[in-house]
């Protein structure tokens, strides 16, 4: 070919060449980072860009998954059609023949064991308008109490102890933009440069500022070694920490008094509770010594400014509420809540675990925030829903709680919509006989995750360059997340799926929308008046703004970006300071038979059980197997070489990992993440014991041993 015929190939090529721009949000963590996803075709092949768009949260920054989370929204395994199991094989079929299925066994579910056979299952990941209508659907599509969501295992330590607390759950009491003010900041049990790198920049801009950055973790990590003082406790003694904190902030006169006496309630209470602490005996509990402990009180204590931040290393404990209650204690003590660069944060690990914990998914709980169980919010939520009060059923269980009744057979019938408990949950075997043992499953899904497998009906779901909606961001910024990318084959979204599914079974009346945004408008009014009011926000709005701060109770307000400037929003307006009762200890012992503790994680390159950035073949390459980190001295004292297979076992179950050495753990701690399944498994592991208040699982320590493969 001459050069002319070339140039004429290649310009033929470029006029052919077709370019679609997807200006959408990251589908992963709770910072919800603004993007383009830019789609090109050219000569029948297909080519994908990403790039950072400018927003107030994140600034244009992306991280590793966030640039490739495009990956599995094309993936080649995406579930296409409605799929029906026959003799233990799925085969396609036809929406309508998927509906009828649905139909005859929801409706032979009711007729023989009752309404509350049925559960739902719902995600932390779904927009507001679908977590909205999850919980509508169980409540009025199907008449159940049983519906819960996976936000459970994330965000419900932090989400009660802050209603306990402050009277209200928001992510954040301030914005972020002001951690670069704070002059001492305290990271709880998280790993933020891992799992929530765009994160990262207000901490290095608070030490540009002169900031004093404090890290409570059981290993060294990218975020650690950022500290400039790192608390390397023993696995789930973060509650003692914090207690011996507080002895030493209060004894050394390092609060706010008058803070106190003017604004909480319960401070001697307190005071006299912590006279007796042993601070000997508690430095030897949490494996630091008392000098390092004394400094981060003194830091926190005496900064005129000051944030805390917990996430999951704290929160995933069997005392996570009592825990998180007790880093807000150091909040109330110090005064360093209700004014500008000081407040207290829990890093939401799922893209909307915020707004998903607000409008009715969970067992408890109504949209607004509102109570189940509470007369006044059920009437009115009835009376936007146009049903009778009555008719509305009472509070359920847990998430771990319906597989607990699943697997005793007390129920029968599962929806499940965004999420993958076979590797979520704790006491993973006992989620496989659960699912094993139900009469029907259907669930909404892209994938075939290791969950779906035991469904009897799947229902192809869309994904995040598709769907449109709400999500409320980690610092309560309510966002909306633009799609234009269709649909491949005949998927559908989940708030569809849903309302024909209602239509089918005769509720369709209660669920005739046309858009997101019809749902949204009617999930503003279900919410006004409630602790999480978005009643003054819209669309446009959120359009024109760049997202709005929740409570906004009228089109005529901003939002609150910073809460609690004047008061509470307990009934007396005070905060509630809290001590510790003697309980029931519902934590794991290491011992002769299992020498070691195990804490779990996640990665910088994956995300929540892996469906999705396991279909990303960059993130896939980055790391394709789990692994356990081990110290070098462990491995050796057991005869575990570096890369070799280790059988870890528990009470529960056991699980297969690869070692890698690390001097970052303590010599007698294990990590391993909890991004996969099957053998690899790590909750395998993990015991089904719950925190009494909140019902959050002990993921963060497990008693176990090791032994070369």
């Amino acid at each position: 070919m001459n050069e002319s015929m070339l140039a004429s190939f290649r310009e033929r090529q470029k006029s052919a060449a077709t370019e679609n721009i997807h200006e959408t949000q990251c589908p992963f963590c709770s910072m919800q980072c603004k993007k383009k996803v830019i789609e090109e075709r050219s000569a029948g092949r297909y080519r994908y860009r990403t790039i950072g768009m400018d927003n107030p949260t994140t600034k244009g920054r992306l991280c590793v998954k966030g640039k490739n989370a495009y990956q599995h929204a094309v993936h080649r395994e995406r579930i296409t059609s409605p799929l029906i199991k026959e003799n233990g094989e799925f085969r396609k079929a036809s929406w309508e023949e998927a509906l009828q299925v649905i139909k005859e066994n929801v409706k032979a579910l009711q007729t023989n064991d009752g309404f509350d056979s049925i559960s739902v299952y719902g995600g932390g990941s779904l927009t507001n308008e679908e977590a909205y209508l999850l919980g509508k659907f169980a409540r009025v599509g199907l008449g159940t109490r049983y519906i819960d969501y996976n936000g459970r295992f994330c965000m419900s330590s932090a989400a009660s102890a802050s209603m306990k607390t402050f009277g209200l759950d928001r992510g954040l009491t301030n914005r972020l933009s002001e951690i670069p003010e704070a002059k001492c900041i305290v990271l709880a049990g998280t790993n933020v440069a891992e799992c929530q790198p765009t994160f990262v920049p207000y901490l290095e801009e608070a030490k540009e500022n002169g900031a004093f950055l404090i890290v409570i973790d059981p290993r060294q990590t990218d975020t650690t070694a950022m500290a400039d003082l790192h608390l390397k406790i023993k696995p789930g003694n973060d509650k003692k920490l914090a207690q011996l904190l507080e002895k030493i902030i209060i004894e050394e006169k390092l609060g706010d008094e008058d803070f106190c006496a003017e604004r909480t309630s319960g401070y001697s209470e307190l005071a006299d509770a912590l006279k007796d602490i042993s601070v000997e005996a508690l430095c030897k509990d949490i494996g630091v010594t008392y000098q390092d402990v004394h400094e981060a009180a003194v830091r926190f204590g005496r900064a005129k400014t000051g944030m805390i931040f917990t996430a999951r290393g704290v929160e995933q404990q069997t005392d996570g509420h009592e825990t998180v209650r007790h880093f807000l204690n150091l909040q109330l003590l110090t005064g360093k809540i209700g004014k500008r660069a000081c407040g207290y944060g829990a890093i939401t690990g799922q893209a909307n675990g915020q707004g998903g914990r607000e409008h009715g998914q969970k067992a408890d709980q109504l949209p607004g925030y509102r109570s189940i169980e509470n007369k006044r919010d059920r009437q009115y939520i009835a009376d936007v829903w146009g049903v009778e009060e009555q008719s509305l059923p009472s509070k359920g269980v847990s998430a771990y709680e319906m597989m607990e009744k699943m697997e005793k057979g007390e129920i029968k019938g599962l929806f499940l919509i965004g999420s993958n408990p076979v590797i979520s949950n704790p006491n993973a075997n006992l989620i496989k006989e659960a699912l094993t043992n139900i009469s029907f499953m259907a669930a909404a899904e892209m994938f075939m995750t290791e969950s779906a497998s035991y469904a009897d009906v799947i229902l192809p779901t869309t994904s995040y360059l598709e769907d449109e909606g709400t999500l409320t961001n980690m610092e309560g910024r309510v966002t909306l997340r633009e799609a234009s990318r269709k649909p491949p084959g005949e998927a559908r979204h989940d708030w569809k799926i849903l309302s024909e599914i209602s239509s089918v079974l005769g509720k369709g009346k209660y669920f005739s929308y046309r858009s997101a945004e019809d749902i949204f408008n009617e999930l503003r009014l279900a919410s006004k008046g409630g602790k999480a009011d978005y009643y003054g926000i819209t669309y446009e709005r959120i359009r024109k703004e760049e997202g709005v701060f929740w409570p906004c109770p009228s089109m005529e307000t901003s939002g609150d970006a910073i809460l609690f400037k004047h008061s509470f929003a307990t009934a007396d307006r005070k905060a509630q300071l809290f001590y510790s009762q003697p309980v029931k200890e519902y934590k794991e012992f290491i011992n002769e038979t299992f020498p070691l503790y195990m804490t779990t994680g996640r990665t910088m390159n994956h995300y929540l059980s892996g469906a999705q950035t396991q279909r990303s073949s960059r993130l896939l390459a980055r790391e394709f197997e789990s692994f356990v980190y081990i110290h070098p001295d462990t491995a050796q004292s057991y005869g575990i070489r570096p890369g070799e297979l280790a059988v870890i076992t528990s009470r529960r179950g056991k699980t297969l990992l690869r070692c890698t050495y690390s001097e970052t753990v303590r010599k007698d701690t294990l990590f391993a993440p909890m991004h996969w399944g099957r053998e690899q498994n790590i909750n395998n592991l993990i015991d089904g014991k719950l925190d009494p208040v909140c019902r959050m699982p002990g993921f963060k320590r497990a008693a176990v041993s090791i032994r070369p493969y």
